[in-house]
């Protein structure tokens, strides 16, 4: 596409594009009594519209039929999560049974390392990204102190090349062949909260294997944001949060994945709970845990309805937009915002903005993570003081997602706009 820096054009966008009815299906932060731009679904998505009705749908079941409700009405809540399975299936690209909805990002990556991290004495090495986000690190550390191994001994870190920001495929499958008598476990994150970058998982996937290593993801950057195959990707698990990109609310719940190559494998250990037994026999109160078929045999505890409802609101926008034109509009608006960007540093041939995210489409989500060379904190403030919401990560970061469900290319162009306001104070400034 030949883009454009006029309002004209990006207003153009607007018109063809098909999924421009469901920016109405979210409520926006207000700026000075209009509708702030938020580019910052990689922190938090929109509320849906939706959400609340979803929610009080549930407080009526509540008030209404009680403990019956786990039985009766329109949304029995014993089985309420196998409304969103499917969707989230489709989104993660995954069988229905591969796919569960239970707990918190890091409970999952804690609770799948349970099953997936299995070291000895020789094969006891966790292989990540360097940088990952810090409650990543955290687990890691803290399963490979549970196992009683030292972190800095159980841990590889691959980190990019001297004077480059993105990991190379090449060095991480390389690390991957360099260790593979010591590797147990493969995890990485899906796309790296930081830079942007989507990894191959594909790759990764194959490469660990041939080591003789599990392999997993932290796809929390990457769910609802890029397209996954993870079942023919042969990936053993992985596990995402839906706060981000999948707009449920703040602190909402997660999602796993359990190939179903791992399904029969008796000797996988897993933590046991009795929403994991099996459902035809849960009720029987059998001290033997029977474990359900599938993803849902990882499950701990009693569904929370609620979360369940805010991520079912959101979900069902999905649906119905489909996951392939979301991606296809995404890939179109970030590429937008890489053009105007770099036409404020052609301005006055000075890379103000570096954008450390891969310029490759595939390589990347939404987000852009921008380098400001100078004066960095000021314009952030400058962004969000002109109604521009995204996020700041130190030391000189501005992360900007563009996010097709409720994002427009117009919204864009005056992100583009502020931003090169933003750059023109800061150059008269600096020439008094």
């Amino acid at each position: 596409m030949e883009y454009q820096n006029t309002l004209q054009f990006a207003q153009s966008l607007d018109e063809q594009d098909p999924l421009k009815e469901f920016q109405q299906q979210f409520l926006v932060p207000k700026h000075n009594g209009k509708d702030a731009i938020y580019l910052c679904g990689n922190s938090l998505g929109l509320q849906p519209i939706t959400a609340r009705q979803y929610v009080n749908a549930q407080f009526s079941n509540w008030q209404n039929l009680a403990i019956e409700g786990f039985f009766e009405g329109d949304d029995p809540w014993l089985n309420y999560h196998q409304q969103l399975t499917g969707t989230l299936a489709g989104i993660v690209g995954a069988k229905k049974e591969e796919v569960s909805v239970m707990n918190s990002l890091t409970v999952n990556l804690h609770l799948l390392m349970v099953s997936f991290y299995i070291p000895t004495n020789k094969r006891f090495k966790i292989l990540v990204e360097g940088g990952a986000f810090p409650s990543d690190q955290y687990a890691f550390a803290s399963q490979a102190r549970f196992h009683g191994f030292d972190p800095k001994e159980a841990i590889i870190e691959v980190f990019p090349r001297e004077g480059e920001s993105t990991l190379r495929t090449e060095d991480i499958v390389q690390q991957i062949n360099t260790h593979a008598d010591e590797l147990a476990l493969v995890l990485f994150g899906g796309i790296n909260y930081y830079t942007g970058q989507f990894y191959d998982l594909p790759a990764i996937s194959k490469a660990g294997h041939a080591a003789g290593a599990y392999v997993g993801f932290d796809l929390a950057h990457a769910a609802g944001n890029v397209m996954l195959k993870l079942h023919d990707w042969d990936i053993d698990f992985a596990t995402w949060c839906s706060y981000k990109y999948m707009n449920s609310g703040p602190g909402g719940i997660s999602g796993i994945f359990v190939h179903e190559m791992h399904f029969g494998n008796k000797a996988l250990q897993r933590f046991e709970g009795w929403w994991g037994n099996r459902l035809d026999n849960r009720f029987l109160m059998a001290p033997q845990f029977d474990p359900e078929i599938g993803a849902a045999g990882w499950q701990l505890s009693t569904i929370p309805v609620m979360l369940l409802a805010l991520h079912k609101a959101s979900l069902d926008i999905f649906e119905q937009a489909g996951f392939a034109t979301l991606r296809g509009k995404s890939e179109s608006l970030t590429g937008y915002l890489e053009f105007l960007i770099n036409g404020i540093n052609h301005e006055e041939d000075e890379e103000l903005f570096k954008i450390i995210t891969p310029q490759n489409k595939e390589e990347r989500g939404c987000q852009l993570s921008i380098v400001c060379k100078r004066n960095a904190k000021a314009i952030f403030n400058f962004l969000t003081a002109n109604g521009v919401i995204g996020d700041w990560r130190e030391p000189n970061v501005i992360r900007l997602s563009p996010v097709p469900l409720y994002n427009s290319f117009t919204q864009v162009f005056e992100a583009g706009r502020v931003l090169a306001a933003a750059a023109r104070d800061w150059r008269s400034e600096t020439r008094g």
